[in-house]
């Protein structure tokens, strides 16, 4: 069969579209780097080591921002102890037990409902609810509670979409060989899709890190060192200010920019290890 060569109005079009393709290409990828490259221009050279260990003070005229890495750190830590079972467990309920579909139906649509909402929405529950109604106030423990709310529904679709690639053939061999519906979870299932669910984890992870909004109503903007040689109780009760509420209180509330610009470096250091960590863990996971 004989290919019949493209019009020139047709070559015409095809070019046209290429064109726009490379353009928004191109587009997409400067934006990035100039972002990139003013933050850090704007930001690096503001990062010392002293702005990194100390923690702020109008007495010895310092600022430091040692108890926003650590609250940071504690929010991360205290959030995924949370979310980790309840999202897995949620997620291997829905796709390996539940059998009425409607009712699954209805929980990825309120799981992809969630995602949607804003976070501010969810500072203001958080607020309401863990700070108020249950007399949390303030405190890492309400803006902890509050990030499982939203990243949840994170976990829970990124690792259902990894349970569904697992093959239908590995669970009927494996229940064909006398394992029992657990252990065939347990041994067969997600070992094969460990991968996506790491990779969704550590991309919750860059979500809490990168959470502002929900936090400024509920972990309060507490940026002292004393909190953490206090018992552990009055710790988690007590209040502390991540570092995207550093950069929004340096900003807004402080106008000092260079130091807003040098904890945003720090943050965009952050996102960019954390996105290529994701990257890295899902091919070396998806290779074994």
């Amino acid at each position: 069969m004989e290919i019949q060569p493209l019009s020139g109005k047709r070559k015409a079009y095809d070019r046209i579209l290429r064109f726009l393709l490379y353009f928004c290409a191109a587009l997409t990828c400067a934006l990035l780097v100039f972002i990139i490259g003013y933050i850090f221009v704007k930001g690096l050279p503001h990062v010392t080591w002293e702005f990194l260990s100390t923690e702020p003070s109008f007495i010895r005229d310092t600022i430091g921002i040692l108890p926003n890495i650590l609250n940071t750190i504690y929010l991360v830590v205290i959030t995924l102890i949370i979310i980790l079972p309840l999202g897995v467990g949620a997620a291997i309920y829905l796709t390996e037990y539940a059998s009425n579909r409607r009712f699954v139906a209805a929980i990825e649509f309120a799981t992809e409902t969630l995602t949607g909402i804003p976070s501010i929405i969810f500072g203001l529950v958080g607020m309401l609810f863990f700070c108020q109604l249950m007399g949390l106030q303030a405190s890492l423990l309400a803006g902890s509670l509050t990030l499982v709310i939203v990243t949840i529904p994170t976990i829970i679709r990124t690792t259902q979409e990894s349970l569904k690639t697992v093959p239908q053939s590995y669970r009927e061999a494996a229940l064909g060989l006398g394992a029992g519906k657990w252990h065939m979870i347990r041994t067969v299932v997600l070992p094969s899709s460990v991968d996506g669910i790491v990779t969704g984890c550590i991309l919750s992870v860059g979500r809490i890190v990168g959470e502002s909004a929900a936090l400024l109503f509920t972990a309060g903007m507490g940026m002292s060192l004393n909190n953490y040689f206090a018992s552990v109780d009055n710790f988690l009760h007590s209040s502390g200010a991540s570092l995207t509420v550093a950069l929004y209180v340096y900003a807004r509330e402080r106008a000092e920019f260079d130091v807003a610009f040098a904890i945003a470096a720090i943050l965009m250091l952050l996102t960019l290890i954390i996105n290529l960590s994701a990257k890295l863990v899902g091919k070396k996971l998806k290779k074994k």
